[in-house]
């Protein structure tokens, strides 16, 4: 059996195989975008490594095989001393579970090769962030230890940070960072085979009824450095709005760093509209490429990206996925384009989406006394008691609803994020991980709500000059972005004219026009369907 895969667009395995991840930079290749060059270790390796606790038989002979490839076809030696290669080790399961899972950044920047960048660069300063970031997600990956601790303890000094980081490895793990990048890679590749097994994977696994035994791929790509200077950055953007379904994009972007500051929500981003302004033409061939992943899928779609020194790379591709309203207006608006037909617009909205369209809002009134404001992440209302920790959600959680209020969450984060009603976050935008997992829970969620300070040690809130502690009841408008104490009024919109003409197919497929609820009108024209 094979266990690795070059990426390339002459790959024929199924997602089940390559893993969803990988499967889309298939397509990307397909579709003439930019991405870098790479292989994958299938998902049966993962699942022979789960099973015998060691890499399959092969494996290394054919990972060593992946590398040299990957090192002609780039022109760089992994870890080399001038002009190094180094590379991401990212987690790529057949369905998507965001955030759940490891991944490295950096891997073969050894201490000879961090020295080859800054030569190559004329940047020693990015060279020693670079291998910071290393480093740090290595540990993360191979200890689940409190990296970031360990790290902004020497803020403004990446070497001492860097000592650290690898004094932390060598406490937990018994022996040190190897400075041999094959040992490093083979050490990566099951930290992240292991991470499929993880509490917070299977917590999401359960929450979301996807089987355990799947196992996950993991891709090995050339590193972009969305660090290297003032014309790299990083970002995400949907082909259209997901809160609304509106045909305009969508997203977020970050000037200067890596893609997993987006997803922690450390960095406080920019609306993706000002890439047109600093960076107009990776701006146009982003707006190139969405458009025509957007006509391969014939639905929305999701891009993570990166950009160095102004060139564009296409990280990752996905379908949208949008929930309620969105999810209707998207179905019924690519019905008008001629890019699907009524009956397919049907089939891809279900009962569960219609009983998110009619969203509730906080009633507009004087009298809400607002905490704070941040940025809507998935629309409706939240009502309950406020706490500061995921533990805290769990246990209060059994005898009344919360809302969990975090400066951020993380995927170990992911238990109090399941029991919570609702979701606040002092950082992040979008596309930061409270505001993926909350959408795909379908859990309103307010995010970067500026100004709001979470001391989880005291278990308490400060806004605006006032403290508020757990247990404090506070509802919150993920459409909006307001947290308001106590209970408002709460009202909901009216169905707008994408529900009424989707209802309206609905009917006329299944050939009732009874009065009955909006979701019974859809099951009926499902029923109708599958009969044909």
């Amino acid at each position: 059996m094979r266990w690795i895969r070059t990426i390339s667009a002459q790959a024929e395995e199924t997602a089940e195989t390559l893993g969803g991840k990988a499967h889309g930079l298939v397509l990307l290749h397909r579709l003439g975008l930019r991405v870098p060059p790479g292989f994958v270790a299938t998902t049966e390796a993962c699942r022979a490594f789960l099973r015998d606790g060691r890499r399959p038989d092969g494996f290394d002979d054919e990972l060593a095989a992946a590398v040299a490839g990957l090192e002609r076809s780039t022109g760089r030696v992994l870890g080399g001393p001038r002009r190094p290669l180094a590379v991401s080790v990212r987690s790529g399961a057949g369905v998507p579970m965001p955030g759940m899972m490891s991944t490295v950044l950096g891997l073969g920047l050894t201490t000879e090769a961090t020295e080859g960048l800054a030569a190559e660069t004329g940047d020693r300063s990015f060279a020693l962030d670079s291998r910071l970031r290393f480093l740090s997600s290595f540990a993360s990956a191979v200890t689940h230890a409190d990296v970031d601790g360990a790290a902004a303890a020497h803020a403004g000094d990446p070497a001492a940070a860097a000592k650290a980081v690898e004094d932390l490895v060598r406490e937990h793990c018994g022996r040190p960072v190897p400075d041999d990048v094959t040992r490093q890679l083979e050490w990566a590749v099951e930290a992240v085979f292991s991470s499929w097994d993880t509490p917070r994977a299977r917590t999401y696994r359960t929450l979301n009824a996807i089987p355990h035994d799947l196992g996950t791929a993991v891709i090995v790509q050339r590193m972009v450095f969305g660090n290297r200077d003032a014309r790299s950055g990083t970002g995400v953007a949907f082909s259209r709005d997901p809160n609304t379904g509106a045909n305009t994009p969508y997203g977020e972007v970050l000037f200067g760093h890596q893609g997993e500051d987006v997803v922690s929500g450390r960095s406080a981003t920019r609306p993706l509209g000002e890439l047109a302004e600093r960076e107009p033409g990776v701006w146009a061939e982003l707006l190139d490429a969405s458009r025509r992943i957007e006509g391969y899928y014939r639905d929305a779609c999701y891009v993570e990206f990166t950009f160095e020194a102004g060139e564009l790379w296409i990280l990752q591709v996905r379908p949208g996925r949008f929930v309620g309203g969105a999810a209707v207006r998207v179905a019924t608006e690519l019905v008008d384009e001629r890019v699907i037909e009524r009956h397919e617009a049907l089939l891809r909205v279900s009962p569960q989406h219609l009983r998110h369209v009619r969203t509730p809002r906080i009633a507009p009134s004087e009298g809400n006394d607002v905490l704070a404001r941040g940025i809507g992440a998935c629309p409706g209302v939240a009502v309950g008691r406020m706490v500061t920790t995921p533990e805290g959600a769990m246990r209060m959680a059994r005898d009344a609803p919360v809302v969990l209020v975090r400066p951020e969450t993380s995927p170990n984060d992911m238990h109090g994020l399941a029991a919570a009603t609702g979701i606040v976050t002092a950082r992040g935008g979008p596309a930061s991980h409270a505001a993926v997992v909350a959408r795909a829970m379908g859990k309103p969620a307010v995010v970067g709500a500026a100004g709001l300070v979470v001391d989880a040690a005291s278990g308490s809130v400060t806004a605006g000059g006032r403290t508020v502690g757990d247990g404090t009841l506070v509802t919150i408008d993920g459409t909006s972005g307001e947290v308001v104490l106590g209970a408002p009024s709460v009202v909901t919109n009216a169905a707008d004219e994408h529900l009424h003409r989707l209802l309206a197919w609905a009917d006329d497929v299944s050939g009732d026009r009874s009065a009955r609820d909006e979701a019974r009108r859809l099951d009926a024209a499902h029923a109708a369907l599958r009969r044909r």
